[in-house]
């Protein structure tokens, strides 16, 4: 009798858990009057209406969230992906992002679950250490996910700072030309083609709307997070302030380009010169040591 009481009463406790997450995905009427209020252009792909939606998503949307959600009270921030979302140039949301997050979690999850099934077949191995696998493929996919964002922001990055010499160098020409600030920046975002260019393009863009040049390029600098960048957009917003000779300015910023590029160059050859020295000490070197010694050892053999 007591069994079957608590049974019940699991029974009912569960009955009523998913009773109350089925009403908590039931929209609310903000989210249904959002499609019609907001504007089209800058939604995400969960904002759109439902009719222009694949069936499939629609049904796996409230699910995605859900992950989302736990993947950002576990894994970085919501800022933190929108800022390296920014660096990398990536044309996607944060939503977006999060969803991607959640497919590479779920072949991961595939990937192990196979994996687990041919070890257990195959050797009988324990249900724990499967289960354990499998987590962590799951887990190791999200993740993967993450580090790829992270090395495409840095990857970006390293070309802004590689391409800002020669955009200083052009801008400094198309000053000396007798051109102002903004259509020289104008005339090299057009003619040139990159990573910096396509920023410079949009802090023109977001100056034509109302925001003062200084403030685009400052946010520009901030968007990217390259050091050297910043440096340089300081250097022009306090000549454009201060009425310096924009043409001096931009060629010594070019030059200071140009110094912290080859720092930068000779701090990632510091990094691969570490890095080489882990084949060298763990493979080149014991195989050497075998060879040199196994002879010996043979001769020892055989002597004795």
């Amino acid at each position: 009798m007591t069994a079957a009481v608590v049974v019940g009463l699991i029974m009912g406790v569960g009955m009523a858990l998913v009773w109350a997450w089925v009403g908590a995905r039931r929209p609310g009427l903000d989210s249904r009057l959002a499609p019609y209020v907001r504007p089209v252009d800058g939604r995400s792909w969960a904002e759109h209406p439902a009719g222009s939606r694949p069936a499939v998503v629609r049904l796996m949307a409230p699910v995605i969230r859900d992950a989302g959600r736990v993947l950002e009270r576990w894994g970085s921030s919501s800022a933190d992906v929108r800022a390296r979302l920014e660096r990398a140039g990536a044309p996607v949301s944060v939503e977006q992002f999060r969803a991607q997050q959640v497919a590479w979690g779920a072949v991961g999850l595939g990937a192990g679950f196979a994996a687990a099934t041919t070890l257990r077949v195959a050797r009988d191995a324990p249900l724990l250490s499967l289960l354990v696998l499998v987590v962590a493929c799951c887990v190791g996919g999200a993740l993967a996910r993450d580090a790829w964002l992270t090395r495409q922001a840095q990857r970006r990055t390293s070309r802004i700072i590689a391409e800002l010499p020669t955009i200083a160098d052009l801008l400094a020409l198309a000053v000396a030309a007798g051109e102002g600030a903004r259509s020289a920046i104008e005339r090299v975002a057009s003619s040139t083609s990159g990573a910096l260019p396509q920023e410079l393009a949009r802090a023109l863009a977001e100056a034509r709307a109302g925001t003062p040049l200084s403030r685009a390029l400052h946010d520009m600098a901030a968007r990217t997070g390259a050091q050297p960048l910043r440096r340089f957009v300081d250097g022009i917003s306090a000549a454009l302030d201060l009425g310096t000779p924009l043409a001096a300015v931009l060629r010594a910023q070019a030059h200071d380009a140009r110094v912290a590029g080859r720092e930068h160059l000779m701090e990632q050859g510091g990094k691969r010169e570490i890095a080489m020295l882990v084949p060298v000490v763990f493979l080149i070197l014991p195989v050497t040591v075998i060879f040199a010694i196994y002879p010996g050892l043979i001769a020892i053999r055989l002597t004795n």
